[in-house]
């Protein structure tokens, strides 16, 4: 088992096999981040076809369902090497009047490593549970995604929330989805913005880096 072999399966969306395969990786020799990079390649490329249009919402999802079957094999391994790390805690939610949640958890699938706790809320989200989960976690991150050019000011909601509960300069706010740019995440409130789940993990690693 090869990492070119991990991310072709993750490319032909390879469900059914893809934990065994993450098993036998492990097994002779490969390091838990070499598999993830690995993973990580391939959900890279999945991003690509998409955007090119040879892959539609039907194989991102079963992209993202074939990371979850990984991560169950991988998410112990990269556990064991960095007991010491303290996790960060992640808040990742849907804004309100949203009820689309497939790029945030293909993002959430790319984080499930031992450097992150994440707390998703799932879809439809408002301000108020948002900033709540922040206080409950002490989150140092918060995740927003929308597809709706409709729900988009739910950003600046969840902004100010922050700021009125006094938190807004405690945490880092990284938003993405279809109607977004990084000029308009800007104006909205946000630190960072991300055009898919793969752009978003590498920069929420790197957001972390500096904390």
């Amino acid at each position: 088992m090869d990492a070119n072999t991990l991310k072709n399966m993750v490319i032909e969306l390879d469900v059914d096999n893809i934990g065994a395969a993450v098993k036998q990786a492990l097994t002779s020799g490969m390091t838990p981040m070499s598999v993830l990079a690995a993973l990580t390649d391939g959900m890279d490329e999945v991003g690509r076809r998409y955007d090119q249009k040879e892959y539609y919402l039907t194989e991102l999802v079963l992209a993202g369902e074939t990371m979850k079957e990984a991560f169950k094999l991988l998410e112990p391994a990269l556990k064991s090497g960095q007991k010491a790390k303290k996790q960060i805690p992640i808040v990742a939610a849907t804004v309100k009047g949203d009820q689309h949640d497939i790029g945030k958890n293909i993002l959430i699938s790319l984080l499930l490593s031992g450097g992150f706790e994440i707390h998703d809320l799932g879809m439809d989200v408002p301000a108020s549970r948002i900033v709540a989960k922040v206080k409950e976690t002490d989150a140092k991150i918060v995740a927003l995604s929308t597809l709706l050019t409709m729900t988009v000011e739910e950003i600046r909601n969840v902004c100010n929330a922050l700021k009125d509960a006094g938190l807004r300069d405690k945490v880092k706010i990284i938003v993405g989805g279809a109607p977004l740019n990084m000029e308009l995440a800007k104006q909205l409130g946000a630190d960072e913005y991300a055009d898919d789940a793969t752009q978003g993990a590498k920069k929420i690693i790197q957001m972390a880096q500096s904390l």
